[in-house]
């Protein structure tokens, strides 16, 4: 079985940031998934997939042929929103059950607000990739990257989230 790991964002559009440690989604999902890449000792292949400038998403993360796909992300508003929460497209009823499974191991280990997972459509904001890329597909939203408090969550808790993403990813590839 083949797994797509997405890096939200870009290195010339590195998406939302937090002040306070100057990282980016960028930064903190490219390094992620490396770890994650890194520590995975399963039978499954992962595969990291970066956005370049000229590339359209869904079209770089099929020709991977993933069986499935995660896009990590990292949301953000006003300083002050907290949680995490998983987005699928709507009338993808595995989509919806990866993000089921990644929404409740992830607030298990972050202990932070629990947002829940949100259906999109091919108008919401995401909802590009996730209509238009072929294999079941969430965008993984763990913390509001500028807000201090979940960052700090984050960085204390980054080894965790990294097993949790590889638990994760063994316990979804039993049902699809």
């Amino acid at each position: 079985m083949k797994i797509a790991l997405i890096v939200g964002h870009k290195l010339a559009s590195q998406g939302a940031t937090n002040k306070t440690y100057n990282i980016s989604e960028y930064d903190i999902n490219n390094l992620l998934i490396d770890n994650i890449i890194d520590r995975y000792t399963g039978t499954h292949t992962l595969v990291k997939v970066l956005r370049t400038t000229y590339s359209i998403l869904p079209l770089d993360i099929n020709n991977q042929d993933p069986n499935f796909a995660i896009s990590l992300h990292a949301n953000a508003y006003n300083t002050k929103v907290s949680g995490t929460e998983m987005l699928y497209y709507h009338n993808s009823v595995k989509g919806k059950l990866i993000a089921e499974v990644l929404q409740k191991n992830i607030c298990n280990v972050l202990g932070l607000n629990n947002r829940g997972i949100k259906p999109k459509t091919a108008e919401d904001r995401g909802g590009y990739v996730l209509k238009y890329t072929k294999c079941p597909i969430v965008i993984a939203e763990p913390f509001f990257i500028d807000n201090d408090y979940d960052c700090d969550i984050f960085f204390k808790r980054r080894d965790t989230l990294i097993q949790c993403f590889i638990d994760s990813i063994d316990q979804i590839s039993l049902f699809i």
